[in-house]
């Protein structure tokens, strides 16, 4: 599918741990045309030594799609991503903004917010060897940092290293006291400092993640002057509310109703299952397609006590669809 990636970044679906893997991907693109997609973080040492297959294959369907990597050596990264440059992904992005401990254990994600040098050197080293943008993914802080002071710093930094997008979660990351769960939740959300560094850096492309679960927030806050939101969990949980009718933000249509995505989905699905994949390992992420509708429960109890049974496979799906059918008719 061939995609105009130059304005993909007005919204984009938040990379996310153990969710938003080749299948998810490949799902919320017969949702969005036009949506910048992100993988699962992958760390620059899992990529120079480990199952480099397995952990950067995608189908080219997903496009515009951006790898994020973790990562703080400039040698690592500059190799993954000349690594990664054979599978063509459009755009290359530096997680600095992952609390969990295991980030922190390797000295990146979050804890890069107070390393803003070693940050430069790892994107400079990047874009030597990187064939597209290579962006940055950052908290407004961390800890007992001023965001007021810390932030305009940090992106002052970036864009002398030659970084021209950046997207901002507009919420502190706590390194200790908070999981990465509450990360996510409890540290006040602040929109408004994100919207004035864009004021102040009219040069960057800047968009704002954190706290965003509709398109019509989305459309607020681009028409505040953001150059693109990324929504997370939202887009997730309830893929058919943000996705379907997001290329409206491109000037674009709908393509597909809910039920149109869950038929798209079964060619990749029998090319999975015939691959000798499982049925849960794509329905996992579309247990939410229908939420808010009536059939919702029904498709959610179908596929979660099925899907993962051996030999489930598309009969299963229609069982799970026609939960949904029948309760609209």
């Amino acid at each position: 599918m061939t995609v105009d990636t130059a304005t993909a970044y007005r919204l984009s679906v938040a990379p996310m741990m153990d969710w938003t893997d080749r299948h998810c991907r490949f799902f919320h693109r017969l949702m969005t045309r036009r949506a910048m997609l992100y993988t699962e973080m992958v760390t620059a040492p899992a990529i120079l030594h480990g199952p480099k297959a397995r952990l950067l294959d995608f189908s080219g369907e997903e496009h515009p799609v951006a790898l994020q990597i973790g990562g703080s050596d400039p040698t690592e990264c500059a190799q993954a991503v000349k690594i990664a440059r054979n599978w063509g992904y459009d755009e290359v992005n530096l997680n600095c903004g992952c609390p969990s401990d295991r980030v922190q254990s390797g000295a990146f994600g979050a804890v890069l917010m107070e390393r803003p040098a070693v940050v430069a050197d790892c994107v400079k080293a990047m874009q030597d060897v990187a064939a597209v943008p290579v962006t940055v993914k950052c908290r407004i802080g961390v800890d007992d940092q001023n965001p007021e002071t810390v932030l305009p710093d940090f992106l002052e930094t970036l864009s002398v290293a030659g970084v021209s997008h950046v997207i901002i979660h507009a919420r502190k990351a706590w390194l200790k006291g908070l999981s990465p769960k509450e990360n996510r939740e409890i540290p006040p959300l602040d929109h408004g400092l994100v919207l004035r560094m864009k004021a102040a850096f009219p040069h960057l492309t800047i968009c704002l993640n954190g706290g965003v679960t509709t398109l019509e927030q989305a459309e607020i806050l681009l028409s505040q002057g953001l150059d693109g939101v990324m929504i997370g969990r939202a887009a997730y949980h309830d893929p058919a509310s943000v996705l379907i009718g997001a290329d409206r933000l491109w000037g674009a249509g709908v393509a597909l109703d809910a039920v149109g995505v869950v038929q798209a989905m079964k060619p990749y699905i029998d090319d999975h299952l015939s691959a000798g994949g499982r049925l849960h390992q794509i329905t996992r992420h579309m247990l939410g397609l229908f939420t808010g509708r009536p059939g919702a429960r029904g498709w959610r109890r179908v596929l979660s006590e099925g899907a993962s049974r051996p030999g489930a496979g598309l009969a299963l799906l229609d069982a799970a669809l026609a939960e949904v059918v029948t309760a609209a008719a």
